[in-house]
């Protein structure tokens, strides 16, 4: 991969992974680290990776930093995000963006990333396979587990809106 051809890379898939990180940890900060060490680690193995695979690179190097991540991460908890669903109660009824934020909070993680990469990046259950190393099948279950458990969180979409 050449520097035109990174910097290419840079403006096509910079503000996709940019979302795609930021759906997982809901800290634009975190996001925007995790964004710089992709394309960082890109950077670093350009002479080994083709162009036409740098999206791919890419995004298999963000999940594996969101995993870390949020390894990480579990090891504190904020009160405020643990008792979110509560002061909804007290509230009018909350908007569907903060309903679909908090029922992908709830997704374990791998759930979440493939829920993420296909319906919010659009990516086919063949790339989701190869970007996160698991087989077909178990993206489509995973994708499955994850769509039923937003539904479930969600309700009956009257009591949303």
């Amino acid at each position: 991969m050449t520097a035109e051809e990174f910097n290419t890379a840079v403006d096509a898939h910079a503000d996709g992974l940019y979302r795609f990180a930021l759906k997982h940890l809901r800290d634009q900060d975190a996001a925007k680290d995790v964004v710089q060490e992709s394309f960082a680690r890109l950077w670093a193995r350009a002479d080994e990776v083709e162009a036409g695979k740098g999206k791919s690179y890419l995004f298999t190097t963000a999940h594996h930093l969101l995993v870390d991540e949020v390894r990480k991460g579990k090891r504190s908890t904020r009160m405020e995000e643990h008792h979110q669903d509560l002061r909804w109660s007290g509230q009018s009824q909350p908007d569907l963006q903060q309903v679909l934020e908090a029922g992908l909070a709830r997704l374990p993680q791998v759930q979440r990333s493939v829920v993420l990469l296909r319906d919010l990046e659009g990516y086919s259950y063949e790339e989701i396979a190869t970007l996160t190393g698991l087989n077909l099948s178990q993206v489509k279950v995973y994708i499955y587990r994850g769509r039923t458990a937003l539904k479930d969180h969600i309700g009956a979409l009257e009591l949303v809106l």
